[in-house]
């Protein structure tokens, strides 16, 4: 399923969610109260404490009085309800509404904004349809095989790995930090880049983790006039400009072209100068960036981001060596 569908298809099921959980908590009060009259009657009592309270305010004597009276009663039936309940065996929450969300209340939106719940499904979603979902299920900081480094290199990726996982565990939008992973294939840029998203990701931040080739392939396709808008009137590039974390995989393998660099510089700026992170890896070598980029490029990558140089052997190629 392509992403604008899955981003839509999680956008209506939030259309739902709220009133599902509504109607479920209802669900369970009406069979409460078809079995215990008790109930029955003080849900009766408790359905009419607002139209009690507007009546006391308007009755223009000790109207403080009166409603502080209304609600030491409710508090005193609620009270009563609960402590039913239990001895009936029912847990005293039973019929209240129980959301998957308690900060935007599954409506997927706090204060107008939009939830961290539903930023979370929203980059899962783009997970699932781009491939990166099964890696993120195989690949984080606690699978991580330091066996495959040895002297100088096992050293080496242990600080790479302490400096991923202080990125991942440490990260906030108030604070712009980009890494720049660079090393031949196999070296476990891609897992510790993996590592990275699910953490940021389960604190409920936006991630959009791609390769180069399909992030420049959107933006040629909306220079040209083939992307399809999302459900909010965005083209797909606007994702890798406004996610709290945008995760380029491969830079270096797409075609070398004049548009894909002035895309790569448009997306490096934009996100420098609104303070958003960012991680790139890539099998070039500093030299081969070097002569493949524009300085204006190259002095932005080395300048703005933490370098990490991965070494050592293609771990790919030592797993086939001991199969």
């Amino acid at each position: 399923m392509a992403y604008n569908e899955k981003y839509e298809e999680v956008l209506k099921r939030y259309q739902s969610k709220n009133l599902e959980a509504k109607n479920a908590a209802e669900a369970r009060a009406q069979e409460l109260r078809n079995k215990f009259p008790e109930i029955a009657e003080m849900d009766a009592i408790l359905s009419k404490t607002a139209i009690r309270i507007i009546s006391a305010s308007s009755s223009g004597d000790n109207v403080q009085q009166k409603v502080n009276s209304i609600l030491e009663e409710v508090a005193a039936i609620n009270e009563a309800r609960t402590a039913f309940l239990i001895e009936k065996g029912y847990p005293g929450d039973y019929s209240d509404v129980k959301y998957e969300c308690p900060i935007c209340k599954d409506t997927g939106y706090v204060d107008g904004k939009m939830c961290s719940c539903l930023k979370k499904e929203l980059a899962v979603a783009g997970y699932q349809s781009s491939g990166i979902y099964k890696l993120i299920q195989k690949e984080n900081f606690d699978n991580f095989d330091f066996s495959y480094y040895t002297g100088d290199d096992r050293n080496n990726i242990e600080n790479i790995y302490a400096a991923s996982k202080d990125f991942a565990e440490t990260f906030t939008k108030n604070e712009m930090k980009n890494l720049l992973f660079i090393g031949g294939t196999g070296l476990g840029k891609t897992h510790l880049s993996t590592s990275i998203a699910k953490v940021v990701i389960d604190k409920g931040f936006d991630v959009v983790y791609e390769t180069a080739q399909k992030v420049f392939k959107d933006y040629e396709d909306e220079r040209f006039g083939r992307a399809q808008k999302n459900t909010e009137g965005e083209y797909p590039s606007a994702k890798y400009e406004d996610c709290d974390l945008l995760i380029i995989d491969d830079l270096g393998a797409e075609m070398q072209s004049q548009f894909n660099s002035s895309a790569l510089y448009g997306i490096i700026n934009t996100r420098i100068n609104s303070e958003k992170s960012t991680i790139i890896s890539t099998n070039l070598t500093q030299g081969e960036m070097l002569d493949r980029y524009s300085d204006r490029i190259t002095s932005r990558l080395l300048g703005n981001y933490s370098v990490c140089l991965f070494k050592g052997k293609d771990i790919r190629m030592q797993k086939l060596k001991n199969q």
